[in-house]
């Protein structure tokens, strides 16, 4: 039995991105999802075609072959000679179309497999170039499961889906142009009961497809929550949550299940309705074909071909329900993914933005005003200037308004108002890229790759040599940990690097700034999960690094900005004060109470 979960423990947990959407059947968004096929339209496209027409052609002409000519004329007549030339003919037919069979199959899952890989291509490149707002207002797990699940879903749409579906249509065509041939009042009476099953099938559309969205969005509750899961799991065990964690994975895993459940359920409706359909056709075929052929107007042989043509009119039909099923839930996910898609990204480079050959690194802020959310400020019109080469700390108590700075700096976000200006041009007419190369980041949380020691520092310039990359851990002191690892700088870490202490982590992503020479450094509390000794050594290699560079520096221990050539102290996203250490501190304002207050708290 699934534990009862507490409201407080659901309230963790929101997916507002990932409600279902509640649109009609859109035309052009297939047509938008089918543009992925164009460029195999004169490769994989037309042999696949042509395998599919040639098995569509065999499949019509045999039952022709054993009604009218086996059983009409060979049988009838007794020829022995003509039966054989019909059952060799026959034979051929079945070989030849194995044979396109096999062709089509092996050309469609190559066209499927072509078109995930464009797809999912296109989504991952889109949302690498997507803002931080983006990101900051969904979960890994959902943008997971749009890269992985949704477009995994396309697959079947795409490798038989589409084949199917034209293979169907043609067999559909071809049998009712031959039914009527044969017997058009027979064709109307077995056909009488099609608008009927129509109906049936179009009121049941919205219905499947709104519950194989609602399938993506549990799926995507499920994904969201794992990744929470597994990357808190110290914070679970620490805080023996785990009980309530189960509870809550087994509240949206049922409801997972329940989704699906409704959903195949609702898709099984489609199947009896056609087998209904081919049943009464059959008793419609069975009597009154009987009784034309009774009165002359039906030779038994076209009688024979009939059925046979009857049997596969309704086989196409009871397809054409999975094939309508695999595009609904395609369409349900197509939806989702192009929904990331269209997500246009908030901070945006000009047409022709200006080219950054080398920043000096002067940057100003003038009346800048900027919120993560409506109505709430986090910077509220600063204006300050930070001199080119020089090192610049942010001071303030949480919320202040530091980190936005560094953010709006990277131009991570843009303003709400006023300019942010680098070398005295307004940052949003320079080349982004040309930009972000030249700044490098140092956060307090460190981020490392899977891979190695070298690579984790490379990433910072991948075109480094591995003694540049070296000289960089040297210069911050990471190369005395570095040495004692098993295989040194070859040493593979995984995703997180749980091996390295918080500490080294922090070293490596100093190296990784440092190597990638940049002209502006930015430091977030970069030496908060480093001890004493460590900082010593690394001020010390920043005196050198950091010469003729701009730096910005973050901290909340004070003791780490005393060197700072200015110091800038924010309150509420306004600037209370600006100085040097000394200046500042004969102000007694409010650095000078903060620096009093954080060393009384030493001494305590």
């Amino acid at each position: 039995m699934t534990k009862k979960i507490n409201p407080s423990v659901l309230k963790r947990f929101r997916y507002s991105s990932d409600d279902v959407i509640d649109a009609p059947f859109n035309w052009s968004q297939l047509a938008r999802l089918f543009t992925y096929v164009k460029p195999y339209s004169r490769s994989l496209l037309p042999k696949a075609f042509i395998a599919v027409t040639i098995t569509t052609l065999i499949r019509l002409l045999i039952p022709i072959l054993i009604g009218v000519f086996v059983i009409d004329k060979a049988l009838e007549n007794k020829d022995g000679q003509m039966l054989w030339i019909l059952v060799g003919s026959i034979a051929v037919l079945y070989i030849i179309n194995t044979i396109a069979n096999r062709f089509r199959i092996r050309w469609m899952n190559e066209l499927g497999q072509n078109v995930i890989y464009d797809l999912r291509k296109h989504l991952f490149t889109h949302v690498q170039w997507l803002s931080h707002r983006f990101f900051d207002q969904r979960s890994a797990g959902s943008i997971l499961v749009r890269i992985m699940n949704d477009i995994n879903s396309l697959q079947e749409l795409f490798t038989n889906g589409v084949i199917n579906l034209l293979m169907d249509i043609l067999l559909l065509a071809g049998v009712l142009i031959i039914l009527f041939t044969l017997s058009p009042p027979l064709a109307l009476a077995v056909l009488v009961i099609l608008p009927l099953m129509f109906f049936i099938s179009t009121t049941l559309r919205k219905n499947i497809r709104r519950s194989w969205q609602d399938v993506r969005m549990k799926q995507s509750k499920i994904n969201s929550h794992l990744n929470e899961s597994i990357q808190g799991m110290r914070i679970t065990q620490s805080f023996t949550q785990e009980n309530e964690n189960m509870a809550f994975f087994n509240g949206i895993n049922e409801e997972s299940y329940e989704s699906w459940r409704v959903a195949t359920k609702k898709n099984a409706l489609f199947r009896p309705f056609v087998e209904i359909t081919n049943a009464i056709g059959s008793v419609v075929l069975i009597l009154y074909g009987a009784y034309l052929i009774k009165n002359g107007q039906l030779d038994l042989g076209a009688f024979v071909a009939f059925a046979f043509y009857l049997g596969m009119f309704w086989e196409p039909i009871s397809r054409l329900g999975m094939v309508y099923s695999q595009l609904l839930m395609g369409m349900a996910s197509s939806e989702r993914i192009f929904e990331f898609l269209d997500e246009q990204p908030l901070v945006h480079e000009k047409e022709n933005p200006q080219k950054i050959n080398q920043l000096k690194g002067l940057i100003e802020f003038e009346h800048v005003e900027f919120g993560y959310e409506k109505n709430r400020l986090a910077l509220n019109g600063i204006t300050l200037e930070m001199k080119a080469g020089k090192t610049v700390a942010l001071v303030g108590h949480t919320g202040s308004g530091k980190t936005t700075i560094a953010n709006l700096v990277s131009r991570f976000y843009d303003p709400t108002s006023g300019v942010v200006k680098m070398d005295g041009v307004d940052i949003r007419d320079l080349s982004l890229s040309d930009l972000r190369e030249q700044i490098s980041i140092v956060l307090q949380e460190t981020f490392i790759f899977s891979g190695s020691i070298l690579e984790n520092i490379r990433f910072g310039n991948p075109h480094a040599t591995d003694e540049e990359v070296k000289n960089a851990a040297q210069a911050v002191g990471a190369n005395g940990f570095i040495d004692r690892l098993s295989k040194g700088y070859d040493t593979e870490v995984e995703e997180r690097g749980n091996i390295l202490s918080v500490g080294e982590r922090q070293l490596l992503s100093f190296a990784r700034a440092i190597l990638a020479n940049p002209r502006i450094i930015i430091l977030d509390e970069a030496t908060a999960s480093i001890d004493t000794e460590t900082e010593i050594q690394i001020q010390v290699a920043l005196r050198t690094l950091l010469k003729n560079r701009t730096a910005i520096i973050i901290a909340h221990r004070l003791s780490t900005i005393r060197e700072a050539d200015q110091i800038i102290v924010l309150e509420n996203g306004s600037v209370l004060e600006s100085g040097n250490h000394d200046s500042l501190m004969k102000d007694r304002g409010h650095y000078h109470h903060l620096v009093m207050a954080q060393f009384e708290d030493v001494l305590n």
